[in-house]
Parts: C-alpha cells; sequence; structure tokens
C-alpha cells in the first residue's frame, strides 16, 4: 500500500501574551493513495492548523511547529526550507481553502490565476498553461469554461469560485489533496456537486485526501476513515461504518447525536452537547472533555487519558471507553 502522507507526533503551538496554546497536541495520522481521511471536530478544536501544519503555512508569529514529523513520500516537510515547500505546495500537496472568496486574487483573472500554478510549477509555457487552465476548468464541470477564463472572482458565484480553487488546487496532479471545509456556505445543490466532482477526481488521480469538516453528514458520504479532534488533540480514529455504527468517545457519540437524520420526525429534537470547547490557553485539569461529557468519572477530571486502539482498528483516548471495551 502506497503511503503519501504520514504525519507523526505534530506539535504545534501558539506563543501568545497569554501563554503558550497547544493548537495540534501530537496529532498522527497516515493517508493512503486513494484514500480519504476525514478530520471531524467544533470550531477550534485544531483541524484548520493541523491542516496549516502540515501544509507549512502558518502565521509565524504567533503559531509554530515545535515537534513531530511530516513525511510526504518520505521527506519530512518540517524539517526543509521554505524555499523547497515553495515548490511542494500545489505541486505535489494541494489544498482547497475554506472560502475561495478571500483566497483567490481579486485582481487577477480565474484563467492567469491557474495559469500561474502551472506556470510556477511545470515546464508550461504562457500559451500552454492558458490551454490547460481551460481544461481544468471543464474537468471541474464549470459552465461555459472558455468565457469564465477572462472572468474576475468577484463575477462569479460561491459555487464556481470553489472549482476554481479545485482546479488550482489538482492542477499540477497533487500526491495529497487537502480540502478544508470545501463545501461550507454553498447550498445543497452545489454542495453535493461538489462532493461528487471531488471524490471522482480522487477516483481517476488516485490522490490522497484529507477532508475537514464540522459536517458529519458529509463525512459519511465521503471518508474511508475519519479522526475525530478535541481541544487540540486526536480523541478517536475509526473507519466511517464503525464510527457512525458504534462510537466509542462520549464525544464522538455527541457530534453523531447532533447530525440531522435524513427522513428523521421533523419534531423529533436533535442532541446537543453542553457547554463549550475550552479556550487553548485555559484547558482543564485531565481530559478536555470532562467537563462537557456525560460519562465523567473524577479520575477523567485527574488525568490526561492516552490515546489507545482498544478494537482492531479502533482508536481512543477515553477511560470510560476503556472501561465499556474491557
Amino acid at each position: 500500500m502506497t503511503l503519501p502522507l504520514e504525519v507523526t507526533d505534530l506539535r504545534t503551538t501558539l506563543f501568545t501574551r497569554r501563554g503558550e496554546m497547544k493548537a495540534v497536541d501530537g496529532l498522527s495520522l497516515k493517508v493512503a493513495a486513494g484514500e480519504t481521511v476525514a478530520l471531524v471536530g467544533e470550531s477550534g478544536c485544531g483541524k484548520s492548523l493541523s491542516a496549516l501544519s502540515i501544509m507549512r503555512l502558518l502565521p509565524d508569529p504567533p503559531a509554530r511547529i515545535v515537534g513531530g514529523t511530516v513525511k510526504l513520500n518520505g521527506r519530512d516537510l518540517v524539517a526543509l526550507p521554505e524555499e523547497s515547500m515553495l515548490d511542494i505546495r500545489g505541486k505535489e500537496i494541494g489544498m482547497i481553502f475554506q472560502d475561495p472568496m478571500s483566497s483567490l486574487n481579486p485582481v487577477a483573472t480565474v484563467g492567469k490565476q491557474i495559469a500561474e500554478v502551472l506556470t510556477t510549477h511545470t515546464e508550461l509555457g504562457p500559451h500552454q498553461a492558458q490551454v490547460r487552465a481551460l481544461e481544468l476548468l471543464e474537468q471541474v464541470g464549470m459552465p461555459d469554461a472558455e468565457r469564465r477564463l477572462g472572468a474576475y472572482p468577484h463575477q462569479l458565484s460561491g459555487g464556481m469560485c470553489q472549482r476554481v480553487m479545485i482546479a488550482m488546487a489538482i492542477a499540477c496532479n497533487p500526491a495529497v489533496l487537502i480540502a478544508d471545509e470545501p463545501t461550507t456556505a454553498l447550498d445543497v445543490t452545489v454542495q453535493a456537486q461538489v462532493l461528487a466532482l471531488l471524490k471522482k477526481l480522487q477516483a481517476e488521480a488516485g490522490m490522497a485526501m484529507i477532508f475537514i469538516t464540522h459536517d458529519l453528514g458529509v463525512v459519511a458520504e465521503t471518508a474511508d476513515r475519519v479522526v475525530v479532534m478535541y481541544a487540540g488533540r486526536k480523541v478517536e480514529e475509526a473507519s466511517v461504518d464503525d464510527l457512525f455504527e458504534q462510537p466509542l468517545h462520549p464525544y464522538t457519540a455527541g457530534l453523531i447525536g447532533a447530525t440531522p437524520i435524513p427522513g428523521a420526525e421533523r419534531a423529533a429534537r436533535l442532541a446537543d452537547i453542553p457547554g463549550m470547547v475550552p479556550p487553548l490557553n485555559a484547558l482543564p485539569k485531565g481530559c478536555a472533555f470532562a467537563p462537557r461529557c456525560p460519562r465523567a468519572m473524577e479520575r477523567c477530571r485527574q488525568e490526561l487519558p492516552e490515546l489507545k486502539e482498544l478494537r482492531p482498528g479502533r482508536w481512543a483516548a477515553c477511560f470510560a471507553a476503556e472501561q465499556a471495551v474491557r
């Protein structure tokens, strides 16, 4: 099995006036060629900062990688100089950012922006790059693609801008694609089109994909495996089927309980998780989820649970889960 991306004990800290905050605390994950691993959790759990750490796009200051490795086809990206990363980003590892309208250059045409990726990372000349840019727009299903080449981002809808972002991300056939909330702010119809497009492109190219979202409905449609994050740490990992069938961590169970089920009674009230994700500079002693957890024990409030393989392929950091599977 080809393993394009392997992240081991990744640690990213925010150095602020309020102290050091462990934004990503010991994240490890592997993504195989053609596989989709979803990173899920509420806002503030460290999903996007994990992606920016992998891409080495952290705002420094205040964020800095302080430990761990990110191996892309065997090379540790953490140890590489920035000059090498400039060549790798967009060529070997692509990223679809959360807000396409703010990620695209407002004063450059769509065609110019896609062509720039190609001329930077390949040997294509300007004319060839424009031809390839048109092919990419057609590949991602852009309506009237030839006319859109000369359009500016503000002239396109949110769904069209997202397609431009995807075209730029896949332009150089990267081994790994990171999609950070790629369907946020899109209506349901366009969201379905974007998800179907990503699955199609992945199947054609055999890309490894990290899919970041808070929407477990999207996870059920797209992912092979799921990594659940809370307060910067991985608290559960499982195949998508196992996770939905029997979540081990109470936080995962809470997220699933808060997800609308198609066809369910409209009057049925969704479950909610009381409280909020704690600020990173004020994490409680012990398990960070304990103050919100319905299964918390005294031990949970005193000790930090380790991530353990409780069943084959099922990992969780939870004392209550350990007791339940004995």
